[in-house]
C-alpha cells in the first residue's frame, strides 16, 4: 500500500499513502485503503498508549468518505479522543495534498494485558 510513517507519539500519529496503487476501478482512492491507513495509525497509537506488557486490539472501526483523491498522496493524522486504562478511541482525519478532508476514520481499541503466549513468541 506504500504507507509511509511520518510521526508517532501518544498524542499524534501521522502517515501518508500514495494514491497510485490504491485506487478503485474509476480512479478514486478505494474506501478500504482509507480505512487501512486510518486503522493502522489508530492501532499503533493505541498500542503506544497501552505500554509495555499491554496490548491494544481493535473492536470497532468506521469511516466516512467525503472526497475522492485521484492523484498525489493522502495523509492521515491520528489524534486520541479517549485514552483510558481499558479503552482507547482515536480519530484519523485523512486529507489530500491540498489539505482537503477525504475521509474520517474512528477506531476503538480494547486494552488488555499481553497474553502469556504472545510474550514468548
Amino acid at each position: 500500500m506504500g504507507i509511509e510513517f511520518l510521526e508517532l507519539t501518544v498524542d499524534r500519529a501521522v502517515a501518508r499513502m500514495p494514491v497510485l496503487g490504491n485506487r478503485q476501478s474509476v480512479g478514486f482512492v478505494h474506501g478500504g485503503a482509507y480505512v487501512v491507513l486510518g486503522e493502522s495509525r489508530g492501532s499503533v497509537a493505541a498500542n503506544l498508549h497501552a505500554g509495555p506488557g499491554r496490548l491494544a486490539v481493535g473492536v470497532d472501526v468506521n469511516a466516512t468518505h467525503t472526497r475522492s483523491a485521484t492523484t498525489g498522496h493522502v495523509t492521515g493524522v491520528c489524534t486520541p479522543l479517549h485514552l483510558g486504562a481499558s479503552v482507547a478511541v482515536h480519530e484519523i482525519v485523512i486529507t489530500d495534498d491540498e489539505g482537503r478532508r477525504c475521509s474520517t476514520v474512528r477506531i476503538t481499541n480494547h486494552i488488555k494485558d499481553m497474553p502469556a503466549h504472545a510474550a514468548t513468541s
